[in-house]
């Protein structure tokens, strides 16, 4: 298994729009890099409250409700970000639409200018021949309200090529996930 490099990424993995990684100032770095590509969270957010249900409800994976967010569109509220409470989380979509190949597993790790501020992003293997936008979870770890940029790099993908193809790819299985247009909450089959 070997690690893709710019030229790869360029030519066998789907990212639509793609962008090059060039200095930006005064914004948080995204587009191809040497061994990876820094994807962009997108303008809609769904911020976790407690406050919709008096404290009283239960995180469950199971039966998740969209109760317990609010939902921002930094495209209607015209700001450029948006506020993550203390100890909370924000899902969000990126901008980029990804396209793994069979023979490839994408790994997300947050970047470096988040993570230095508290903030982590989680964001599970793209398994080979998954495909659509991504959906991240952005983690406000400090006891201080956090500022989340939209349209700006949030995490980087590293993409794995295998030595064989998969006898069977996420497709094939018609994983649950597969082709979600954007911000897409947790479901059980």
């Amino acid at each position: 298994m070997s690690v893709l490099c710019d030229t790869q990424i360029r030519e066998l993995i789907g990212i639509e729009p793609f962008a090059e990684n060039v200095k930006r100032p005064s914004r948080v770095s995204f587009g191809v890099s040497s061994y990876g590509y820094d994807v962009r969270v997108g303008t809609r957010f769904k911020v976790f409250t407690n406050t919709t249900t008096g404290g009283a409800a239960v995180v469950d994976p199971k039966h998740f409700s969209d109760d317990l967010f609010v939902t921002i569109d930094t495209d209607l509220t015209g700001r450029d970000h948006i506020i993550i409470p203390p100890n909370s989380f924000a899902l969000a979509e990126t901008v980029e639409t990804i396209r793994v190949p069979r023979d490839v597993l994408a790994i997300c790790v947050g970047k470096s200018t988040y993570a230095r501020c508290g903030i982590i992003v989680n964001v599970t293997p793209l398994e080979p021949e998954w495909r659509g936008k991504v959906t991240i979870e952005i983690s406000n770890t400090t006891p201080l309200p956090a500022r989340i940029y939209a349209n700006e790099g949030i995490a980087q993908m590293v993409f794995l090529k295998a030595d064989r193809v998969c006898a069977v790819s996420y497709a094939d299985k018609r994983g649950k996930y597969q082709d979600q247009a954007g911000l897409t909450l947790p479901c059980v089959d």
